[in-house]
């Protein structure tokens, strides 16, 4: 691999305007696309198959005027007042006319009717129905919607918004992710001791980023996506970006230390080298989250795929214009002095390497136990979808939410559907069926009420409003949820069939499926590490124990978002408005993404180790040298991710945060206690017997050289190495 990447960059180093002038003409090509000719995001998270999602394609068949959006508007008097005084009443009765005219809106309820008042008569609210489903719901409509109600506010109401037609889209751009590239500028400055080299990796990770992102705005013309799949790609595309390019930078001006060394020859031996340690961990990263496709969840296959296509831009962009802009820089980017190397090489890391190494045994057993002890709140772990209770305090969603709370209780925001198909149950048994029904909901101890069914227009389908006495994310809710659906063998032996569906009942559904495809996911990721690490160091034992710290990082990273997230430590200081489930796919997400982070750290740190030992043979001096000689890059490279992620963890969209809690933590944990600590003291216990690989399955294992040892050798300035010589050794 080292050879060819030498030659590669040979060939784009002489061709050096031209590779910047193609990426710069791609990245003008896919913005104009993915500008002008975008689709549609949804905010839904569908699963094909689970009961929620058939009942909802069911509806949509058979009784679309219930299967389309709804927005709920949520009406408040001041305190002392209520609803049904003549001014109140009067404003609220016009303004949801107002309502009914608003673009597909084809029904809106009378909340002076039914049970739509609180006991009080201060709250109640009206659902709004729209003919299209939630996400197809134009902005348009809503922003209508809200003007329509400016009597009901002019009268001194309060009016908020829920329901599925107003779920917020997630955005990016605010200044928390800023202040994390800004930081994420600092870390490179004060890695590279220079800012046009800090700058650099920036620059790059951003043309990478940008053709990503706006290709995957450009794929929603064609391919359905949620808002987070753009967002993950970004988050990671960047942070991978910038990691990428800062290693072979860093690795390029180590090597310019020498006076004598040349440029070019420079550039393309860190292509070669530290370029193909991006090349092996990059294909880790894109495999990995290629991988979340045997979930069988259509929208978190297209999130690993959008993020896997990003990365794949990084390691593209990181062995080509990375190495292209910094021939066009030349001789700007040679350090002026030998302190950078002496401070990398002789001062933090040899002593840290020797601190870890002296009792290893000792460091083992304290980091395990570390891990360990931070992965315990994950014993506790529940999977679910963010209600409206997770949406910002300030906006309009989470409003609603604590205002129909306070009028009907907290099941209210929890209200769940039965569906009854009736087609076979006789004619003269289908009212009979549906009370009988009806009844046996209402005596369910989790259901406060269950409403009058509402019947399609031949009578073949109706469905039931059911209202627990718990919210969304309440454990009984869950539980409810399969109780309700075991009184489907009663409707079954009338010849119907019954679905519990609704918001809540999918995000548990979702939960259940994802939690069901766990564990063949986490086999999958484990034997994925064993197989590329054997291949990586010709070594059995070097990947058995990458794979268990991978193991350690995730339990660790699983336990701290459980206990901040799932218990609601940390709420003030993160801006959490209600402690919730962990967000359903956040476990397959984080495992996927950060196997392939940690495979990183693993490769640029242990590469180092092997190419010392290659050289002297020395196990115990290895280990202190590749701390030494990569520990500061990789330190820097961890700050680096954990700023880009934490910018994210500020962010509005409560799935989001979490997920950029939850990648911040794990890269830190990762890099700073298993590949910093536990992975030197591993290798000074394992010495020699760490790079021991069977005959027979050496015989099998190809022979990548990712640490260069076949390459030639090095050039002195204005002399430098042919590239035929590289591509025939």
């Amino acid at each position: 691999m080292a050879s060819r990447l030498y030659s590669w960059t040979r060939w784009a180093i002489r061709r050096r305007g031209r590779v910047v002038a193609a990426w710069l003409l791609l990245l003008a090509v896919v913005a104009g696309l993915g500008v002008t000719l975008h689709g549609k995001v949804t905010t839904e998270f569908s699963v094909p198959g689970i009961e929620s999602q058939q009942a909802q394609d069911l509806l949509k068949q058979q009784f679309p005027e219930a299967a389309g959006g709804v927005a709920r508007i949520v009406l408040a008097a001041p305190e002392g007042s209520d609803l049904t005084r003549p001014k109140a009443n009067a404003a609220v009765e016009a303004s949801l006319r107002e309502a009914a005219r608003v673009s597909g809106v084809v029904a809106v309820s009378d909340p002076f009717k039914g049970r739509a008042l609180s006991a009080d008569r201060r709250i109640g609210y009206a659902d709004v129905r729209f003919r299209e489903p939630a996400s197809e719901v134009p902005q348009a409509s809503k922003d209508a919607l809200d003007r329509a109600m400016a009597q009901a506010r002019h009268a001194g109401l309060e009016v908020e918004f829920g329901g599925s037609a107003m779920d917020r889209k997630t955005e990016v751009g605010g200044p928390a992710e800023v202040i994390g590239v800004v930081l994420a500028f600092v870390i490179l400055a004060l890695a590279l001791g220079s800012l046009v080299a800090a700058g650099l990796p920036l620059l790059t990770a951003l043309v990478g980023v940008a053709i990503g992102v706006l290709g995957v705005e450009f794929m929603t013309r064609y391919v359905e996506m949620t808002s987070t799949a753009t967002v993950l790609a970004l988050m990671i595309g960047l942070a991978v970006g910038i990691d990428y390019a800062l290693f072979i930078i860093s690795r390029h001006r180590e090597q310019l230390t020498d006076p004598e060394q040349d440029v070019e020859d420079s550039i393309a031996r860190a292509v070669a080298t530290a370029g193909g340690a991006v090349v092996f961990a990059g294909a880790t990263v894109i495999i990995a989250l290629a991988a979340l496709a045997v979930t069988g969840i259509p929208f978190l296959t297209v999130m690993g795929l959008a993020a896997a296509a990003t990365v794949l831009l990084a390691v593209l962009v990181a062995v080509s214009l990375v190495p292209a802009a910094l021939a066009l820089l030349g001789e700007r980017l040679r350090p002026r002095s030998r302190r950078t190397t002496v401070r990398a090489a002789g001062s933090w890391g040899p002593a840290w390497a020797r601190a870890v190494t002296r009792k290893p045994l000792l460091v083992l057993l304290a980091g395990v136990v570390g891990l360990l002890a931070l992965a315990v709140p994950a014993r506790d772990l529940r999977l679910g979808l963010p209600s409206n209770a997770s949406q910002p305090a300030a906006s309009t969603q989470h409003k609603s939410y604590d205002l129909l709370t306070e009028g009907f209780g907290p099941g209210f925001n929890a209200t769940l559907t039965a569906v009854v198909d009736l087609k076979g149950v006789p004619a003269a048994d289908r009212t009979a069926t549906v009370t009988g029904l009806r009844t046996a909901l209402a005596g369910d101890r989790g259901v406060a009420v269950a409403a009058a069914p509402v019947d399609n227009a031949d009578g073949t389908l109706a469905v039931v409003a059911v209202v627990p006495k718990t919210g969304p994310d309440a454990q009984a809710t869950t539980d409810l949820v399969h109780r309700l659906r075991a009184e489907a063998p009663a409707v079954d032996r009338a010849g119907g069939t019954l679905y519990i569906a609704g918001t809540t009942a999918a995000a548990i559904d979702v939960a259940g499926k994802l939690s069901d495809a766990l564990p063949l996911f986490i086999a999958i990721i484990v034997v994925l590490a064993l197989i590329l690490l054997t291949i990586a160091f010709r070594s059995v034992l070097v990947p058995l124990k990458a794979a268990f710290g991978f193991l350690l990082s995730v339990a660790a990273s699983l336990g701290a978002t459980v206990w901040v997230f799932q218990q609601g430590h940390l709420d003030g200081v993160l801006d959490i408005p209600s402690a919730g489930p962990v967000t359903s796919f956040l476990p397959v997400l984080l495992i996927g993404v950060l196997f392939g982070l940690a495979m990183d750290y693993e490769v640029f740190l242990v590469s180092r180790m092997r190419e010392h030992h290659e050289h002297t043979g020395d196990p115990a001096e290895a280990v202190t040298q590749g701390v030494a000689r990569s520990g500061r890059v990789v330190s820097a490279a961890a700050l680096i991710m954990a700023a880009v992620f934490g910018g994210f963890v500020f962010n509005d969209d409560p799935i989001i945060k979490s997920i950029g809690f939850a990648l911040a933590f794990g890269v830190l944990v990762d890099a700073f206690v298993v590949r910093m600590t536990l992975v030197p003291a591993a290798m000074a216990l394992l010495g020699r017997r760490a790079w021991g690989l069977p005959g027979w399955l050496a015989r099998i294992t190809p022979d990548v050289d990712i640490e260069g040892a076949r390459l030639p050798a090095r050039a002195k300035a204005g002399t430098a190495a042919e590239p035929q010589e590289a591509a025939v050794r």
